[in-house]
């Protein structure tokens, strides 16, 4: 089922720093900021049993548990299952080590077999107190987490969670499956394959103003060809396009930081913010179904809304494409 006609707006939650991503989160501001996306019309919401060990769903599920079911879209994702004991040696990220220092001290086995999906799956229901999934996203078979190892990781789960959630969707206990990841190398592949087929990806930090060209050459003209919907992750490039000091899960390096204050000083010329700059962009591709930018308090909620209705002028996308700072392939809104 095409993603589009799942999810109920173009703005989700990202759920990712709930996990006391990069620093640790007082439980009341995470609380406070998952009932204000709430209270201001958020009906989709993404999260993962990784985030924290299990930390973000727990957060989110403390709120939309009292929700009406149907009022909301969830995803969550498998390929880590979170055990009741404490973890006794230093967690191996790959690239993305310390992420969660902050978060619950659960020991994490990464897993994508059948039976890791279908444990995942149980224990995220249980942490969300919820009795349904709506989406459910093969999380990280990809380079950053395994380097060489992943195509391994990756034959892992196309036997494995691939089919386990290709069955439950026929089923129809969940509407849709894809991946969830931060690299396009993983999608391309699985979109070659004969079967089982996704209905869509979640692709994080791929498809920004900052990193977007590699995801033009090849993963998203075959999605388009497929109609295969995108969702995207991470629009802010881990927070350097939101005001913050990260790019890439990591300090931003001296030419991430001079590009964007290019893009800043151009949105600026025209009266426009940097987040409706890099919302708007990251939804103006016709596979993108929807954008989830995470939040940890309350007030970047009205912010992203604000964001994603602000009226951005024609003139900004022409001078954004004559800059050089998109691609020339790079679908931009208002047709420019």
């Amino acid at each position: 089922m095409s993603l589009k006609n799942i999810l109920p707006g173009r703005l989700g939650f990202g759920t990712a720093p709930l996990g006391n991503m990069f620093r640790a989160i007082p439980d009341e501001e995470a609380r406070a900021t998952v009932e204000a996306a709430w209270e201001q019309g958020i009906r989709y919401y993404d999260t993962a049993p990784f985030y924290g060990a299990g930390l973000a769903e727990e957060r989110l599920g403390q709120v939309i548990s009292a929700e009406p079911r149907d009022a909301y879209v969830l995803s969550t994702k498998v390929g880590r299952v979170i055990l009741d004991e404490p973890e006794t040696d230093v967690p191996d990220f790959g690239e993305k080590g310390g992420l969660f220092e902050h978060g619950n001290p659960n020991r994490i086995v990464h897993e994508w077999t059948a039976e890791a999906t279908e444990r995942s799956i149980e224990g995220s229901l249980k942490r969300l107190g919820v009795d349904r999934l709506d989406i459910v996203w093969v999380h990280d078979i990809a380079q950053d987490f395994h380097g060489d190892a992943w195509l391994q990781k990756f034959e892992e789960a196309r036997t494995g969670a691939f089919r386990v959630l290709s069955r439950l969707r026929d089923e129809g206990v969940i509407r849709a499956w894809g991946l969830g990841v931060n690299k396009t190398e993983p999608i391309e592949l699985t979109l070659a394959l004969d079967e089982p087929r996704p209905d869509g990806f979640l692709l994080a930090g791929r498809y920004t103003l900052l990193d977007h060209e590699h995801a033009l050459q090849r993963l998203l003209p075959m999605a388009q060809e497929q109609n295969v919907d995108m969702v995207v992750g991470g629009p802010y490039s881990s927070g350097i396009l939101a005001g913050g000091s990260h790019f890439e899960y990591q300090q931003a390096p001296p030419e991430i930081i001079e590009r964007v204050g290019r893009l800043k000083a151009l949105a600026g010329e025209h009266g426009i913010s940097i987040k409706a700059a890099a919302l708007q962009f990251s939804l103006a591709h016709p596979v993108a179904a929807a954008v989830i930018p995470g939040a940890t308090r309350p007030s970047r909620i009205a912010e992203d809304l604000a964001a994603l209705n602000e009226d951005v002028p024609a003139a900004f996308w022409h001078d954004l494409r004559a800059s050089g700072l998109v691609s020339p392939a790079a679908p931009l809104p208002a047709g420019a």
